[in-house]
């Protein structure tokens, strides 16, 4: 049986395979947070944001959770990953280097 995200009773999400899949798309969407209590002292455990919950479901007539999973998969292979920005020159520097060129 599939998974997918809901809020309440609403579908959020494309139907997966499995909660796993599920799980990696929330994260990736920044729907996961991190709570540490105390009994988790050793490390936080990851947490479903706003009270989303994944559940099994039927996919749409329509929906193939495989391909879901691939197409999901692939995007996050060919998404550009954001690099620091590079720290910007104080405003005093950044005139003196204009007035040099």
């Amino acid at each position: 049986m599939p998974y997918a995200l809901f809020s309440k009773e609403a579908k959020l999400s494309k139907a997966y395979p499995t909660e796993a899949d599920v799980w990696k798309v929330a994260r990736k969407s920044g729907l996961v947070v991190d709570v540490a209590t105390d009994e988790d002292k050793v490390a936080p455990r990851p947490v479903l944001d706003n009270d989303y919950e994944i559940r099994p479901c039927q996919a749409e007539p329509n929906e193939d959770p495989a391909k879901n999973k691939a197409d999901a998969e692939r995007e996050a292979r060919i998404e550009p990953q954001l690099s620091p920005p590079e720290e910007l020159p104080e405003p005093q520097e950044a005139l003196r280097r204009r007035a040099h060129q």
